[in-house]
């Protein structure tokens, strides 16, 4: 079971783009805390990539800013690609099913948006078996995998 849930606050500002056959996705940075102090008595944070999809990536980007508190709901993605210099890189984020919106106006006033007025989430996406993967960054991730049914056993 791949399965992430998350609580933290965005580290920036989101921003909106698309690929290239116009699909939105937004790219962001959730701090989480955690549950322990270090040796200094300090709590220390961590990062985590997060990417969400569609309409649930412009709701992101339309009501969100640095320093919201969020709840991600998820799975872990790997990836790779080759940068500009020919190194192989790794990436890992949280790929987003849901992401819900923690902070109310009374608590952050800075933000100019009431939550109230968020859109309705709309109908959840079924998985569809016949999508386009020209467009997908990790469709050269490699070769398949396969599991030996006497591994499950």
């Amino acid at each position: 079971m791949n399965r992430v849930c998350l609580v933290g606050r965005l580290t920036a500002k989101p921003e909106l783009r698309y690929t290239g056959s116009n699909v939105a996705y937004t790219r962001f940075t959730v701090a989480v805390n955690r549950t322990f102090s270090n040796a200094q008595g300090e709590r220390e944070a961590d990062f985590i990539s997060v990417i969400a999809w569609r309409r649930q990536a412009e709701n992101v980007c339309q009501y969100l800013d640095k320093g919201s508190q969020v709840s991600v709901d998820g799975r872990i993605q790997t990836g790779s690609y080759t940068d500009k210099d020919g190194n192989r890189r790794y990436t890992t984020d949280v790929a987003a099913d849901n992401v819900q919106f923690l902070d109310s106006r009374r608590n952050n006033a800075s933000t100019p948006y009431d939550y109230q007025d968020i859109p309705a989430p709309e109908e959840p996406v079924q998985p569809q078996n016949n999508v386009d993967v020209s467009s997908d960054p990790f469709s050269d991730f490699g070769d398949n995998v396969s599991i030996d049914d006497n591994f499950l056993e």
